[in-house]
């Protein structure tokens, strides 16, 4: 970054990334995937550069087992890991399904807080100490890289928890993961518990500290940067942040937190980070549960501005409001969202954008008060509503005939009536006729009010974008001596697009009359005599 000064990066500064979308992240309610589509996220998690891939429960069920064991055969980068309570059953089951692979990683655990040794458990916290004796051996024996988690890390005592972690390590524990298992802490208290953990533990060093945060209030992010910034160089988390109950640190929130923010945090990850955006979506599509828009990083709405201040700042510089370029993410482009809060400079830097380069003041200030007016009407204002609108005032540059206002009146048990006030030639007329229905009511009081003689040959109506708030673009074609005009008007009232579709076909038939002079700009008596008789 600009003017920060520069940071060497080491091998202490190394963060580890261990994902357990598939393992803890499938524990949120509804979000079970199937093999297939595990297989398919293990493959973009191995060219994302995971490092660790917790891919399953193997003695959960004959899927978790049979999951963990494929994913296991096809990793080329990711060292694949198990999870497995403090029982050899589970230890057991864990080697069978990870030993396909040339590097493979068991996860133990056991609570180790009062509150679950009591009332989960119903052991002592001696017999806990035994069993992280027990297991943690026993792990070993099947291979040389064992994680040991004390579950509810965050809720146990500091003494005991210093104690166990020193045992574990004895045991052949490389890796300790401190869980903030109900997402109870706090950054500055996790950071002490990682700090007197490396103050007060002999063999520390044999190992690597591990985060491992929950998000029910909000925390879990904060809270395994905090503790990477005490010491841990792990970082357990979930794409996209799902996970039990309000769901885990968010694998793409962490590593961009330390990328951008690489002067307060020097520590560097193994993380492709142009394909977080790619594994956002895959996850999402094998889970069902959508990416919120507001989402940090991979949200919808991450780089997307609607305010008119922020588009002006990011028209002149895009670090005005962007702390990260959408392409380091693997966005293509920031997204400047046109909204009623966008203002002229980002509406004419759209129009530019979609090939209107070339339009008038006039053009563009006409387009824009229509965009303002349509923008209060509807949510999402899409390229074609655009396209719509531009046209729309471009047609209506040399209009003999304006709509002024129109009311319809329809339903059942009445005929349906259109009051019309029309501009022709600069003069205000009004008239009311009714008709077969609101559009042909409409039609005749055109007709009324400017008289004319021409064949309808086609009225078609279609949303120009989706929803019911979608504006309708209405398209008429008239024919009058074998020349015909096309009329388009778009507006989220159909029977308002109606009337200015057929205005529009009348001004363009009108435009094509007075370029049928002769040469030298004088009409035949003929035509003159056509055109009185038309109503000019």
């Amino acid at each position: 970054m600009p003017g920060l000064k520069t940071v060497k990066m080491t091998d202490k500064n190394r963060v580890y990334i261990f994902d357990t979308t598939m393992r803890d992240g499938e524990q949120s309610p509804g979000a079970s995937m199937s093999l297939e589509e595990k297989i398919q996220i293990a493959r973009v998690f191995d060219e994302l550069g995971i490092d660790i891939i917790e891919a399953g429960f193997p003695i959960a069920s004959p899927g978790d087992f049979e999951a963990v064991t494929e994913v296991s055969k096809i990793l080329k980068n990711s060292i694949p890991a198990g999870l497995a309570r403090h029982s050899k059953k589970d230890i057991d089951r864990c080697y069978e399904a990870l030993k396909h692979a040339p590097r493979f990683r068991i996860h133990t655990f056991i609570s180790t807080s009062p509150l679950h040794m009591k009332h989960k458990l119903n052991k002592s916290p001696e017999e806990v100490y035994e069993s992280i004796k027990e297991h943690v051996a026993y792990a070993r024996n099947l291979t040389d890289d064992v994680e040991w988690s004390c579950e509810d890390g965050t809720r146990t005592d500091m003494d005991y928890m210093c104690k166990t972690v020193e045992l574990a390590i004895s045991c052949g524990a490389k890796t300790i993961n401190i869980p903030d298992t109900v997402g109870y802490t706090v950054p500055s208290e996790f950071t002490k518990i990682i700090e007197t953990l490396i103050n007060k533990v002999p063999n520390i060093d044999k190992a690597i500290l591990s985060t491992h945060c929950h998000n029910d209030l909000g925390l879990a992010v904060a809270n395994s940067l905090a503790g990477v910034q005490a010491g841990a160089r792990q970082i357990e988390c979930t794409i996209n942040g799902i996970g039990e109950r309000a769901g885990n640190a968010a694998l793409e929130e962490v590593v961009m937190a330390m990328k951008t923010r690489s002067d307060l945090m020097p520590y560097s990850t193994g993380i492709n980070t142009t394909l977080l955006s790619k594994a956002s979506k895959i996850v999402s599509n094998a889970t069902g549960f959508p990416v919120q828009f507001n989402k940090a990083i991979v949200g919808k709405n991450a780089f997307a501005h609607e305010s008119g201040i922020h588009q002006d700042g990011m028209l002149k510089n895009r670090n005005t409001y962007e702390i990260m370029t959408p392409e380091s993410v693997g966005v293509k482009q920031t997204s400047l969202v046109m909204g009623k809060h966008s203002g002229r400079h980002a509406f004419k830097d759209k129009l530019t954008s979609l090939g209107y380069a070339d339009l008038t003041d006039d053009i563009i200030e006409n387009a824009f008060g229509k965009f303002k007016v349509l923008a209060d009407k509807k949510k999402h204002i899409y390229d074609e509503d655009i396209f719509a609108l531009v046209d729309d005032s471009l047609i209506k540059e040399d209009n003999v005939i304006n709509l002024k206002s129109l009311k319809v009146f329809a339903g059942t048990g009445e005929p349906q009536r259109a009051e019309m006030t029309l501009e022709i030639h600069g003069e205000i007329k009004k008239a009311s006729e009714t008709g077969d229905g609101p559009v042909d009511a409409i039609f005749k009081s055109i007709k009324k009010l400017y008289p004319h003689e021409v064949n309808l040959q086609l009225y078609q109506v279609h949303a120009v974008t989706e929803g019911t708030d979608a504006q309708a673009t209405v398209s008429v074609r008239i024919e009058e001596e074998g020349k015909t005009t096309v009329g388009q008007a778009a507006d989220t009232d159909t029977l308002v697009a109606s009337a200015n579709a057929y205005i529009n076909a009348l001004n363009k038939m009108i435009i094509k009359r007075k370029r049928n002079f002769a040469p030298d700009g004088v009409e035949t008596k003929q035509k003159d005599k056509n055109q009185k008789m038309r109503g000019i």
